[in-house]
Protein backbone atom coordinates (compact mmCIF):
# COMPACT_ATOMS: atom_id res chain seq x y z
CA UNK A 1 0.00 0.00 0.00
CA UNK A 2 2.73 2.47 1.05
CA UNK A 3 6.51 2.15 0.81
CA UNK A 4 7.31 4.53 3.67
CA UNK A 5 5.00 5.89 6.37
CA UNK A 6 5.17 8.01 9.51
CA UNK A 7 2.87 6.95 12.37
CA UNK A 8 2.18 9.50 15.10
CA UNK A 9 0.75 8.34 18.43
CA UNK A 10 -0.76 11.08 20.58
CA UNK A 11 -0.58 11.66 24.32
CA UNK A 12 -4.24 10.83 24.86
CA UNK A 13 -3.91 7.52 22.98
CA UNK A 14 -1.07 6.36 25.22
CA UNK A 15 -2.66 7.58 28.47
CA UNK A 16 -5.06 5.74 30.76
CA UNK A 17 -7.78 7.33 32.90
CA UNK A 18 -5.15 8.32 35.48
CA UNK A 19 -2.92 10.13 32.93
CA UNK A 20 -0.35 7.36 33.18
CA UNK A 21 1.18 5.33 30.36
CA UNK A 22 -1.27 2.76 28.94
CA UNK A 23 0.93 -0.25 28.24
CA UNK A 24 -1.90 -2.32 26.78
CA UNK A 25 -2.40 0.19 23.98
CA UNK A 26 1.34 0.66 23.46
CA UNK A 27 1.95 -3.08 23.17
CA UNK A 28 -0.93 -3.52 20.71
CA UNK A 29 0.40 -0.70 18.51
CA UNK A 30 3.88 -2.26 18.47
CA UNK A 31 2.37 -5.56 17.32
CA UNK A 32 0.55 -3.83 14.45
CA UNK A 33 3.64 -1.87 13.42
CA UNK A 34 5.62 -5.10 13.26
CA UNK A 35 2.99 -6.68 10.99
CA UNK A 36 3.06 -3.65 8.69
CA UNK A 37 6.85 -3.63 8.52
CA UNK A 38 6.96 -7.34 7.74
CA UNK A 39 4.85 -6.65 4.65
CA UNK A 40 7.60 -4.39 3.29
CA UNK A 41 6.62 -0.91 4.50
CA UNK A 42 9.27 1.25 6.18
CA UNK A 43 7.89 2.75 9.40
CA UNK A 44 8.92 5.79 11.42
CA UNK A 45 7.10 6.14 14.74
CA UNK A 46 6.58 9.57 16.31
CA UNK A 47 5.46 9.05 19.88
CA UNK A 48 4.26 11.07 22.84
CA UNK A 49 4.04 9.57 26.32
CA UNK A 50 7.31 10.47 28.05
CA UNK A 51 5.68 12.80 30.58
CA UNK A 52 2.99 10.20 31.39
CA UNK A 53 5.68 7.56 31.86
CA UNK A 54 7.58 9.91 34.19
CA UNK A 55 4.55 10.43 36.44
CA UNK A 56 4.80 6.79 37.55
CA UNK A 57 8.36 7.29 38.75
CA UNK A 58 8.49 10.53 40.72
CA UNK A 59 6.17 12.80 42.68
CA UNK A 60 7.17 16.43 42.23
CA UNK A 61 6.18 19.26 44.57
CA UNK A 62 6.92 22.99 44.55
CA UNK A 63 8.40 22.79 41.05
CA UNK A 64 7.66 25.27 38.26
CA UNK A 65 5.43 23.87 35.51
CA UNK A 66 8.12 24.06 32.80
CA UNK A 67 10.73 22.48 35.07
CA UNK A 68 8.24 19.79 36.07
CA UNK A 69 7.66 18.86 32.44
CA UNK A 70 11.41 18.72 31.77
CA UNK A 71 11.99 16.45 34.76
CA UNK A 72 9.07 14.15 33.98
CA UNK A 73 10.05 14.01 30.31
CA UNK A 74 13.73 13.29 30.93
CA UNK A 75 12.93 10.51 33.41
CA UNK A 76 9.94 9.18 31.50
CA UNK A 77 11.69 9.11 28.11
CA UNK A 78 14.05 6.40 29.36
CA UNK A 79 11.13 4.31 30.61
CA UNK A 80 9.11 4.90 27.44
CA UNK A 81 11.96 3.75 25.20
CA UNK A 82 12.58 0.74 27.42
CA UNK A 83 9.00 -0.37 26.81
CA UNK A 84 9.26 0.18 23.05
CA UNK A 85 12.58 -1.65 22.94
CA UNK A 86 11.18 -4.55 24.99
CA UNK A 87 7.98 -4.95 22.99
CA UNK A 88 9.66 -4.64 19.58
CA UNK A 89 12.30 -7.18 20.69
CA UNK A 90 9.50 -9.72 21.18
CA UNK A 91 9.23 -9.69 17.37
CA UNK A 92 13.04 -9.65 16.85
CA UNK A 93 12.73 -6.02 15.81
CA UNK A 94 15.19 -3.22 16.64
CA UNK A 95 14.13 0.35 17.33
CA UNK A 96 16.21 3.49 17.78
CA UNK A 97 15.56 6.68 19.74
CA UNK A 98 15.61 10.02 17.89
CA UNK A 99 15.00 13.23 19.87
CA UNK A 100 14.46 16.46 17.97
CA UNK A 101 13.81 20.20 18.34
CA UNK A 102 12.81 22.76 15.72
CA UNK A 103 16.46 23.78 15.37
CA UNK A 104 17.17 20.39 13.79
CA UNK A 105 14.81 21.31 10.94
CA UNK A 106 15.75 24.99 10.85
CA UNK A 107 19.51 24.52 10.48
CA UNK A 108 20.54 23.26 7.03
CA UNK A 109 23.43 21.12 8.31
CA UNK A 110 21.30 19.55 11.06
CA UNK A 111 18.51 18.94 8.55
CA UNK A 112 20.64 16.92 6.13
CA UNK A 113 22.52 15.11 8.91
CA UNK A 114 19.20 14.04 10.44
CA UNK A 115 17.86 12.87 7.08
CA UNK A 116 21.00 10.77 6.55
CA UNK A 117 20.59 9.21 10.00
CA UNK A 118 16.93 8.33 9.36
CA UNK A 119 17.66 6.85 5.95
CA UNK A 120 20.51 4.73 7.32
CA UNK A 121 18.33 3.43 10.15
CA UNK A 122 15.55 2.49 7.73
CA UNK A 123 18.03 0.92 5.31
CA UNK A 124 19.29 -1.21 8.20
CA UNK A 125 15.77 -2.37 9.03
CA UNK A 126 15.58 -0.35 12.27
CA UNK A 127 12.41 1.50 13.32
CA UNK A 128 13.18 5.11 14.37
CA UNK A 129 11.12 6.14 17.41
CA UNK A 130 10.95 9.93 17.47
CA UNK A 131 9.92 12.36 20.19
CA UNK A 132 10.41 16.03 20.90
CA UNK A 133 13.45 16.77 23.04
CA UNK A 134 11.50 18.45 25.84
CA UNK A 135 14.57 18.58 28.08
CA UNK A 136 16.38 21.20 25.99
CA UNK A 137 13.53 22.71 23.93
CA UNK A 138 12.95 26.34 24.91
CA UNK A 139 9.79 28.19 23.86
CA UNK A 140 11.05 29.18 20.41
CA UNK A 141 12.23 25.63 19.71
CA UNK A 142 8.99 23.91 20.75
CA UNK A 143 6.86 22.18 18.14
CA UNK A 144 3.15 23.00 18.25
CA UNK A 145 2.88 19.35 19.24
CA UNK A 146 4.05 16.00 17.91
CA UNK A 147 1.64 16.31 14.97
CA UNK A 148 3.89 19.07 13.66
CA UNK A 149 6.97 16.95 14.34
CA UNK A 150 5.41 14.04 12.43
CA UNK A 151 4.70 16.30 9.47
CA UNK A 152 8.25 17.61 9.42
CA UNK A 153 9.68 14.08 9.57
CA UNK A 154 7.38 12.96 6.75
CA UNK A 155 8.49 15.89 4.63
CA UNK A 156 12.14 15.23 5.46
CA UNK A 157 11.89 11.57 4.43
CA UNK A 158 9.53 11.92 1.44
CA UNK A 159 7.05 9.58 3.12
CA UNK A 160 4.05 8.30 1.21
CA UNK A 161 1.65 8.76 4.12
CA UNK A 162 1.26 10.03 7.67
CA UNK A 163 -1.10 8.21 10.03
CA UNK A 164 -2.06 10.34 13.03
CA UNK A 165 -3.59 8.35 15.86
CA UNK A 166 -5.69 10.51 18.12
CA UNK A 167 -8.44 10.13 20.73
CA UNK A 168 -11.34 10.70 18.29
CA UNK A 169 -12.62 8.70 15.33
CA UNK A 170 -11.70 11.35 12.76
CA UNK A 171 -12.81 14.79 11.59
CA UNK A 172 -16.49 15.41 12.25
CA UNK A 173 -19.20 17.59 10.70
CA UNK A 174 -19.92 19.13 14.10
CA UNK A 175 -19.22 19.03 17.83
CA UNK A 176 -17.90 15.63 19.04
CA UNK A 177 -20.59 15.70 21.76
CA UNK A 178 -23.36 16.19 19.19
CA UNK A 179 -24.89 12.79 18.26
CA UNK A 180 -25.78 14.20 14.83
CA UNK A 181 -22.12 14.84 13.98
CA UNK A 182 -20.79 12.46 11.34
CA UNK A 183 -17.28 11.40 10.43
CA UNK A 184 -15.89 12.95 7.25
CA UNK A 185 -14.40 9.83 5.72
CA UNK A 186 -12.46 11.54 2.91
CA UNK A 187 -11.30 15.10 2.27
CA UNK A 188 -10.25 15.97 -1.27
CA UNK A 189 -7.23 18.26 -1.49
CA UNK A 190 -8.95 20.33 -4.19
CA UNK A 191 -12.07 20.83 -2.02
CA UNK A 192 -10.35 21.28 1.33
CA UNK A 193 -11.73 24.79 1.90
CA UNK A 194 -15.27 23.39 2.00
CA UNK A 195 -14.38 21.45 5.15
CA UNK A 196 -12.68 24.21 7.18
CA UNK A 197 -15.99 25.45 8.63
CA UNK A 198 -16.38 22.16 10.49
CA UNK A 199 -13.00 22.28 12.24
CA UNK A 200 -12.88 23.40 15.87
CA UNK A 201 -9.81 24.40 17.86
CA UNK A 202 -10.70 22.22 20.82
CA UNK A 203 -7.68 20.69 22.56
CA UNK A 204 -7.33 17.66 24.79
CA UNK A 205 -6.42 18.16 28.43
CA UNK A 206 -3.02 16.53 27.93
CA UNK A 207 -1.89 17.57 24.44
CA UNK A 208 -0.70 20.98 23.18
CA UNK A 209 -2.37 20.84 19.79
CA UNK A 210 -6.01 20.57 18.70
CA UNK A 211 -8.04 19.49 15.68
CA UNK A 212 -7.40 22.81 13.93
CA UNK A 213 -3.65 22.24 14.26
CA UNK A 214 -4.06 18.74 12.85
CA UNK A 215 -6.15 20.04 9.97
CA UNK A 216 -3.57 22.68 9.04
CA UNK A 217 -0.76 20.13 9.14
CA UNK A 218 -2.79 17.83 6.88
CA UNK A 219 -3.22 20.69 4.39
CA UNK A 220 0.54 21.26 4.26
CA UNK A 221 1.24 17.58 3.75
CA UNK A 222 -1.33 17.09 1.00
CA UNK A 223 0.21 20.04 -0.88
CA UNK A 224 3.42 18.02 -0.84
CA UNK A 225 1.71 14.90 -2.16
CA UNK A 226 1.67 13.04 1.17
CA UNK A 227 -1.52 11.21 2.11
CA UNK A 228 -2.76 11.89 5.65
CA UNK A 229 -5.02 9.62 7.69
CA UNK A 230 -6.59 10.32 11.10
CA UNK A 231 -8.07 7.58 13.25
CA UNK A 232 -8.79 6.58 16.84
CA UNK A 233 -5.57 5.11 18.22
CA UNK A 234 -7.36 3.08 20.90
CA UNK A 235 -9.45 1.28 18.30
CA UNK A 236 -8.49 -2.41 18.02
CA UNK A 237 -6.33 -3.18 14.95
CA UNK A 238 -6.56 0.42 13.78
CA UNK A 239 -3.28 0.33 11.84
CA UNK A 240 -3.73 -3.05 10.19
CA UNK A 241 -7.30 -2.12 9.27
CA UNK A 242 -6.02 1.01 7.53
CA UNK A 243 -3.53 -1.10 5.61
CA UNK A 244 -6.30 -3.52 4.68
CA UNK A 245 -8.18 -0.59 3.11
CA UNK A 246 -11.00 -0.58 5.65
CA UNK A 247 -12.77 2.77 5.75
CA UNK A 248 -12.06 4.14 9.19
CA UNK A 249 -11.24 7.64 10.34
CA UNK A 250 -10.58 10.49 7.90
CA UNK A 251 -8.34 10.33 4.85
CA UNK A 252 -6.89 13.42 3.14
CA UNK A 253 -6.26 12.76 -0.56
CA UNK A 254 -3.31 14.53 -2.14
CA UNK A 255 -2.20 16.70 -4.98
CA UNK A 256 0.71 15.53 -7.13
CA UNK A 257 4.09 14.87 -5.56
CA UNK A 258 6.35 17.90 -5.22
CA UNK A 259 10.15 18.07 -5.25
CA UNK A 260 12.12 17.49 -2.04
CA UNK A 261 13.08 21.17 -1.92
CA UNK A 262 9.47 22.32 -2.37
CA UNK A 263 8.35 19.88 0.33
CA UNK A 264 10.86 21.30 2.78
CA UNK A 265 9.87 24.88 1.97
CA UNK A 266 6.14 24.16 2.24
CA UNK A 267 6.78 23.16 5.84
CA UNK A 268 8.96 26.12 6.79
CA UNK A 269 6.57 27.96 9.10
CA UNK A 270 8.52 28.74 12.27
CA UNK A 271 11.77 27.36 10.85
CA UNK A 272 13.12 30.45 9.08
CA UNK A 273 16.35 32.26 9.93
CA UNK A 274 15.30 35.65 8.55
CA UNK A 275 12.84 37.65 6.48
CA UNK A 276 12.83 39.51 3.17
CA UNK A 277 10.22 42.22 2.61
CA UNK A 278 9.24 42.86 -1.02
CA UNK A 279 7.29 45.54 -2.89
CA UNK A 280 3.82 45.15 -4.42
CA UNK A 281 5.11 44.56 -7.95
CA UNK A 282 7.37 41.74 -6.75
CA UNK A 283 4.42 40.17 -4.89
CA UNK A 284 2.30 40.20 -8.04
CA UNK A 285 5.11 38.70 -10.13
CA UNK A 286 5.79 35.89 -7.66
CA UNK A 287 2.11 35.02 -7.47
CA UNK A 288 1.62 35.13 -11.24
CA UNK A 289 0.37 31.85 -12.68
CA UNK A 290 1.56 32.79 -16.16
CA UNK A 291 5.25 33.23 -15.37
CA UNK A 292 7.86 31.51 -13.22
CA UNK A 293 9.83 34.30 -11.53
CA UNK A 294 12.82 34.39 -9.19
CA UNK A 295 13.05 37.03 -6.47
CA UNK A 296 15.50 39.70 -7.62
CA UNK A 297 17.12 42.35 -5.39
CA UNK A 298 15.28 45.10 -7.30
CA UNK A 299 12.01 43.97 -5.71
CA UNK A 300 13.36 43.88 -2.14
CA UNK A 301 12.66 46.77 0.25
CA UNK A 302 13.99 45.41 3.56
CA UNK A 303 15.89 42.52 5.17
CA UNK A 304 15.39 41.25 8.73
CA UNK A 305 17.41 38.78 10.78
CA UNK A 306 20.88 37.28 10.51
CA UNK A 307 21.19 34.43 8.03
CA UNK A 308 23.71 32.72 5.80
CA UNK A 309 23.63 31.55 2.20
CA UNK A 310 21.57 28.36 2.05
CA UNK A 311 19.28 29.26 4.98
CA UNK A 312 15.49 29.35 4.64
CA UNK A 313 14.00 32.84 4.89
CA UNK A 314 10.41 34.08 4.87
CA UNK A 315 9.04 36.30 2.10
CA UNK A 316 6.55 38.98 3.18
CA UNK A 317 4.81 41.95 1.56
CA UNK A 318 5.09 45.60 2.61
CA UNK A 319 2.08 44.99 4.88
CA UNK A 320 3.80 41.89 6.33
CA UNK A 321 1.46 39.46 4.57
CA UNK A 322 3.13 36.04 4.36
CA UNK A 323 3.94 35.36 0.70
CA UNK A 324 6.10 32.25 1.00
CA UNK A 325 9.55 30.87 1.79
CA UNK A 326 12.81 30.36 -0.04
CA UNK A 327 16.45 29.34 0.24
CA UNK A 328 18.61 32.46 0.05
CA UNK A 329 21.61 32.77 -2.25
CA UNK A 330 23.14 35.52 -0.11
CA UNK A 331 23.89 36.07 3.55
CA UNK A 332 21.89 38.80 5.31
CA UNK A 333 24.56 41.51 5.04
CA UNK A 334 25.10 40.98 1.31
CA UNK A 335 21.32 40.92 0.78
CA UNK A 336 21.00 44.28 2.56
CA UNK A 337 23.73 45.75 0.36
CA UNK A 338 21.84 44.67 -2.77
CA UNK A 339 18.40 46.09 -1.85
CA UNK A 340 16.78 47.75 -4.91
CA UNK A 341 19.81 47.11 -7.15
CA UNK A 342 19.49 45.94 -10.77
CA UNK A 343 21.25 43.27 -12.82
CA UNK A 344 22.16 41.03 -9.89
CA UNK A 345 21.50 37.32 -9.48
CA UNK A 346 18.31 36.42 -7.58
CA UNK A 347 18.18 36.53 -3.81
CA UNK A 348 15.94 33.45 -4.11
CA UNK A 349 15.83 31.37 -7.30
CA UNK A 350 12.38 30.07 -8.30
CA UNK A 351 13.60 26.47 -8.01
CA UNK A 352 14.20 27.11 -4.30
CA UNK A 353 11.01 28.99 -3.51
CA UNK A 354 7.54 28.10 -2.24
CA UNK A 355 4.77 30.68 -2.75
CA UNK A 356 1.39 30.66 -1.01
CA UNK A 357 -1.16 31.19 -3.79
Amino acid sequence: MYNRIVIKVGTKVLSNDFNRLDLTVLKHLVKQINLIKNKGTEVVLVTSGAVGAGRDLINLKDIEKIAEKQILSSIGQVKLMNFYSKYFAEYDQLCAQVLATKEDFRDRKHYFNMRTCFNNLLKSGVIPVVNENDVIATTELLFTDNDELAGLVASLLNADAVIILTSVEGFLTGDPEDPNSKIISEIDFNKIKNIEKFISNEKTTLGRGGMLTKFNIAKKLTIQGITVLFANGKRKNVLTDIFNNKKIGTKFTTSKKSSSIKRRLAYSEGLTKGMVKIDKQAVNLLRSKENIISLLPIGVIDIHGDFYKGDIIEIVSEKKEKIGFGITQYDSQKAKDLIKTKNKKPIIHYNYMFINI
